[in-house]
């Protein structure tokens, strides 16, 4: 079901509404149809666009997290002739983080997302950031279909 691996920014961009810096993944290393393994290094990045004061708080492993998710969905909707919806990251559940800061990690960070249950618009992922063998966020997010306004 994968395509050819990794799949860089540039392609990366096509599957989700961020674009420019915000996009914060830099491969897809691998993926099925229940998860994916994504790795950047934009967390090293000095104009990181989620930087406060030149720190980049480990807060945003969730972020990475969801845009994992919604590479996901992205290429599954691909790879089924569609177009994932616009979605948006309506919960938090059992987080966890290992780290105060992200800004300070030499190597490349590893985000895992998995999906636990949920149909092309509304899921649920398992997410995993981690640098190496440590585990630096950890938690369950929840993608909901963001409804376009109707016209009229």
């Amino acid at each position: 079901m994968a395509d050819s691996l990794p799949i860089h920014n540039a392609e990366i961009r096509t599957l989700i509404p961020h674009s420019g810096s915000m996009c914060l993944l830099d491969s897809v290393t691998q993926w099925d149809d229940r998860s994916i393994v994504c790795v950047t290094n934009t967390h090293r990045d000095p104009a990181n666009p989620l930087r406060r004061a030149g720190r980049l708080s480990a807060l945003h492993a969730f972020e990475y997290g969801a845009q994992a998710a919604a590479v996901h969905g992205g290429l599954r909707a691909r790879s089924a002739g569609a177009t994932a919806p616009p979605g948006y990251l309506a919960a938090l559940r059992n987080a966890r983080l290992h780290a105060t800061r992200l800004d300070d990690i030499d190597g490349p960070l590893e985000i895992f997302a998995s999906r636990l249950f949920g149909d092309s618009a509304n899921t649920v992922y398992e997410c995993r950031v981690s640098a190496g063998d440590i585990v630096i966020g950890e938690g369950r997010i929840t993608i909901m279909q963001r409804d376009l306004p109707s016209s009229g």
